[in-house]
């Protein structure tokens, strides 16, 4: 069976993070392994909850990981809380990348044109040489105009994202997805391979929705572990990221929780 690894923060309620990951990932026939950054007693968007910070925890399990020769077909990153966490996932990298697997990195750090609280231009380098280092990576606009050093548009055309896209590989990065993209009145995902473009498009439901770049994120390592190109699982990730918030929309307390994706969950296993 193929393994994933994925290194990102934890909530115990609220779908969001490892809450998502480890649910799609095993639904999609591949064992989950997890390496938690963070355990919060819930979702961020519920004021008081608590935060343990488990940065000290990385690297004891990674060097235990080493010791018993444990590989992975994947390596997932999503939401790092600090620079230090950063270089210890950099490490980690070096570690446990090999020939024969892939790193992809979700640079969760920023939205609608401003940095996540807590967050500074140095995070923001750290960030951008974490991306330099992954075959794939996940940005939406806001995250991959920090990365670029370019300016954040509401409004632009196919050239001012092409050349994000092309700024992106320069810095590193094999494949890019870019996330959250409004051209000619249709809304996705651009994507790029190293050759050509593919723009995935969808229709546009209007309402906020936490926890949608984890499910999306999760379901494309996925279906690249499972070996489709990244074009079909752009597909497959926009497919059931869009049947989760349909799923969702007469729910009032997805805003707080997240959207419903257990219950298209299947569709995936099914495939």
């Amino acid at each position: 069976m193929k393994r994933i690894v994925t290194i990102q923060d934890i909530s115990c309620v609220g779908k969001c993070s490892l809450t998502v990951a480890l649910p799609i990932i095993s639904a999609m026939g591949i064992e989950a392994s997890i390496i938690p950054t963070a355990v919060l007693s819930a979702h961020t968007i519920f004021e008081g909850h608590t935060f343990k910070d488990l940065t000290n925890e990385i690297t004891p399990i990674s060097e235990h990981w080493k010791k018993e020769g444990f590989d992975f077909d994947a390596i997932y990153t999503g939401y790092l809380g600090s620079k230090k966490q950063i270089d210890i996932v950099s490490k980690f990298f070096d570690d446990f990348k090999t020939d024969g697997n892939f790193i992809f990195v979700d640079p969760a750090m920023a939205d609608g044109g401003v940095l996540y609280p807590h967050f500074d231009d140095r995070f923001v380098e750290k960030m951008k040489r974490l991306c330099s280092r992954a075959d794939v990576i996940s940005p939406n606009l806001t995250e991959a105009a920090l990365l670029t050093g370019r300016e954040y548009k509401k409004e632009y055309d196919r050239n001012y994202v092409e050349s994000i896209v092309y700024s992106l590989v320069e810095n590193g990065s094999k494949n890019v997805i870019l996330t959250g993209i409004a051209l000619d009145e249709k809304y996705g995902i651009v994507s790029y391979d190293g050759k050509e473009f593919d723009y995935f498009t969808h229709e546009k439901v209007d309402r906020v929705f936490y926890g949608t770049g984890d499910i999306f994120s999760s379901v494309c390592v996925g279906a690249l572990t499972q070996g489709k190109p990244l074009k079909q699982a752009v597909k497959t990730a926009g497919d059931f990221t869009l049947a989760s918030i349909k799923a969702s929309v007469r729910n009032p307390d997805t805003r707080y929780y997240g959207v419903d994706f257990e219950s298209v969950l299947h569709t995936l296993y099914e495939k």
